[in-house]
């Protein structure tokens, strides 16, 4: 019966995989506590999936090439695949709501993460740790509100009318008086009344509390609802 013993190079091949699994986990461990779709889990298997996939890149065909010296191995093809093939994952984890994209930053990590699997895979140690640690940087430090950038956030303003001679113009005035950008807005008939929904483009200068107060001038409201989703 055949004996299969594992040599120090087989077990340096495991240890790649577990260092990639550490690193994948720290970054899925971050998205996961902001709860986005791909989390500890997805992270670890990517990362993990990524160095073995290398390390097969790497090493896994040189018993063919030895026996046959005819044929050439390209190190690099496995690992060029893998690069292409995550992008199915990333566009999983992308979604359109309310005219506001969700999930990029989540998908670019995963990216990232079967960068630094690569990485440790074929050995690079110190770049993929110190990648790991920069991604995790980038996304705990930029995330706080003082270094966001952007000028504008997407946003849904419902309100409930109990007021028959309501107009959806009077709404409409208020947004313009506002100067906001209203993308869609749907007016539902009910008895005694009407509800009104509406998505807008909010900029940093809009007040919504000075929103509110405005519309609720406007006939009988019972209720005003504003969220924003970036």
């Amino acid at each position: 019966m055949l004996r299969y013993i594992i040599n120090a190079q087989e077990m340096e091949y495991i240890l790649r995989v577990i260092i990639a699994a550490i690193c994948g986990g720290v970054i899925g461990y971050e998205r996961e506590k902001r709860l986005k779709n791909a989390g500890i889990r997805t992270h670890i298997l990517v990362s993990m999936s990524a160095a073995l996939m290398m390390i097969i890149s790497k090493y896994g065909f040189f018993d063919v090439a030895l026996v046959n010296e005819g044929i050439r191995v390209d190190a690099s093809r496995v690992a060029a695949s893998v690069v292409s093939a995550i992008g199915f994952l990333g566009a999983g984890v992308i979604f359109v709501r309310k005219e506001n994209t969700i999930g990029v930053t989540t998908a670019a990590g995963l990216w990232a993460t079967v960068g630094l699997g690569l990485a440790i895979g074929a050995g690079m140690y110190f770049a993929g740790v110190t990648f790991t640690v920069l991604v995790l940087l980038v996304q705990l430090i930029l995330h706080n509100k003082r270094f966001k950038f952007s000028t504008q956030t997407t946003g849904s303003i419902v309100l409930r009318i109990d007021n028959s001679n309501f107009t959806i113009g009077q709404v409409n005035s208020v947004f313009k008086e506002k100067k906001l950008d209203v993308r869609n807005m749907r007016l539902v008939l009910r008895d005694g009344g009407q509800d009104v929904s509406a998505t807008i483009i909010f900029s940093k200068k809009d007040n919504i509390n000075d929103v509110m107060k405005q519309l609720e001038t406007i006939g009988k409201i019972t209720s005003i609802e504003i969220t924003t989703f970036g």
